[in-house]
């Protein structure tokens, strides 16, 4: 590795004063010993960002009764606060890195807490949902200034692969966790408390920050491209919208077709105006690079595959197997354990020992067969034989991936690229977990259609249309439905999977990577 020579600048500038480091006389980088706290700080910005994805939705039968909406108004619950979300993460990226990252988190911190607050007072459908589109605006600040303040605190391996582990562990079991705390918060206090928790957080979160984060200075080399944001805002809005109406409408429906058009022209709009850009708000070398373009694509055709896990799972243990929301949300703790024992592992042995090639082809297999084993759902399966065994071979190999992805996505990154690397983890999270929901929830309402057609017939249909929720065959045509979806994750799982080892590279490059961020760090 490349040492700065004698008298040249220090190494701690401008644009790295947010990290916790110090510089010796002769420009050596020395690290704070506080940066594992700095790490418990980044852990609880991104469990915040993470849980609202599912906490909320145990809440919504709750909240949908105290506020009197409709069925069709409830999704807008979801969707707004995913729409802000997802569009305006590459500008939470690039805010990032033009006005500092500790700047950045405090300000997205304070705004998602506010948010939630007023979400948890809401005293009706049009103040719930307009808090959640904030809590989605605020929460595209906090989640890729959490990630780059990682990333530009632990450039150098094996410390790296540590912390990295634990945050994708992080990451990965968080949306496990969100359903557990949502059926705990709304069985014994109140759905508001699935809101108002965000708040006890963010104080904890403000203190670390204030307390443990040096002063964010502004990079005046970080320019934002006013026409590329607009396009990219514009296009990832309309992406995430199609997707949600997809849900709702079906995918033939011009309320989801229109939308997905317009993406596409907007994105490619886009691509033409940002390689032409003199200051693009995503410079492409981030994304062309093998490590992190295959790691951009595992993040979003996995949060595709995952999301049946979640969905799919709890419909079965809540509708079929009519377990409480507390005692679901606790048959997810193995799976969330397996998460994080599986991201550190691969983080801290796997990956500097044989690459990300190798490990993501076996973890890829392993979560096949994993998934194909929640397919062999039946009305009698047991946790403890059908479901258990299931979460355990597929929580290991999915913390192994998003811990592979959430290195290798930023590794190699400068301070001034880190915030937009770390938004484009988030979008594929983002995006996939919308198409995950309208592609995988179609899937497997036509597959229990289809079973009730061809088991009970339509006459048989038309007689019992008012009670057919309660009947023997509605309810063995839901679980083939869940088995369905189940066998299409895996299928994307494994496309996942094979995508990405083709494109990753051969050899450790984890630790090259990060090598390369330090020596680049040390020459300023």
């Amino acid at each position: 590795m490349n040492r700065p020579e004698r008298g040249r600048r220090p190494v701690a500038s401008a644009r790295m004063s947010s990290e916790p480091r110090s510089t010796s006389a002769d420009g050596v980088i020395t690290l704070d010993p506080r940066r594992w706290w700095v790490l418990a700080l980044c852990g609880l910005g991104q469990l915040m960002v993470v849980l609202d994805l599912t906490v909320v939705n145990i809440a919504l039968p709750k909240a949908q009764i105290a506020l009197h909406f409709t069925n069709d108004d409830r999704q807008w619950i979801i969707t707004s606060y995913g729409l802000a979300f997802g569009g305006l993460l590459l500008l939470g990226g690039r805010l990032s890195d033009r006005i500092g990252r500790k700047r950045t988190f405090m300000i997205g911190m304070t705004g998602f807490a506010l948010a939630s607050a007023l979400g948890g007072a809401a005293q009706s459908f049009g103040m719930l949902a307009g808090a959640r589109a904030v809590q989605g605006v605020f929460a595209a600040l906090l989640s890729p200034a959490t990630l780059s303040l990682l990333t530009t605190t632990f450039p150098r391996p094996p410390e790296r692969g540590k912390a990295f582990g634990i945050f994708s562990a992080v990451a990965g079991s968080g949306s496990a966790v969100g359903l557990l705390l949502g059926g705990v918060l709304t069985t014994y206090m109140s759905w508001r408390w699935c809101l108002y928790v965000n708040d006890v957080l963010a104080v904890a979160g403000l203190i670390g920050a204030a307390l443990l984060l040096a002063r964010a200075e502004s990079d005046p080399r970080v320019h934002v491209d006013d026409p590329g944001i607009v396009l990219a805002v514009a296009g990832l809005v309309s992406l995430v919208f199609g997707f949600s109406e997809a849900a709702l409408d079906g995918w033939g429906a011009a309320a989801c077709v229109a939308p997905l058009v317009a993406a596409a022209v907007l994105l490619a709009a886009f691509v033409v105006v940002e390689r032409r850009a003199a200051h693009p708000v995503l410079p492409f070398g981030v994304v062309l690079d093998r490590s992190r373009g295959a790691s951009y694509l595992m993040i979003l055709l996995l949060a595709i595959g995952m999301f049946g896990v979640f969905l799919f799972l709890v419909y079965y243990l809540e509708v079929i197997a009519r377990y409480s929301a507390v005692r679901a949300g606790v048959a997810f703790i193995p799976l969330t354990v397996c998460v994080v024992v599986g991201s550190v592992l691969t983080n801290t042995r796997l990956l500097p020992r044989f690459g990300p090639k190798p490990l993501v082809a076996a973890a890829s297999l392993v979560g096949v067969a994993g998934m194909v084993y929640f397919a062999q759902l039946t009305l009698v399966t047991s946790y403890w034989s059908g479901i258990l065994p299931a979460e355990l071979m597929f929580g290991v190999p999915l913390g192994a991936l998003f811990g592979i992805c959430f290195n290798l996505a930023t590794a190699g990154t400068g301070p001034d690229t880190a915030g937009v690397a770390s938004a484009l983890v988030t979008t594929g999270q983002q995006v996939g977990g919308s198409i995950g929901t309208s592609l995988l929830n179609t899937i497997a309402i036509s597959s229990a259609s289809a079973y009730l057609v061809s088991h009970a017939g339509t006459r048989y249909l038309a007689q019992h249309a008012a009670t057919i929720g309660a009947t023997h065959v509605w309810r063995v045509a839901q679980v083939h439905s869940y088995d369905v979806a189940f066998y299409v994750a895996a299928g994307i799982i494994f496309v996942a999977g094979l995508g990405a080892a083709i494109i990753y590279p051969a050899g450790k490059r984890s630790a090259t990577v990060a090598d390369q961020t330090v020596a680049r760090a040390a020459s300023v």
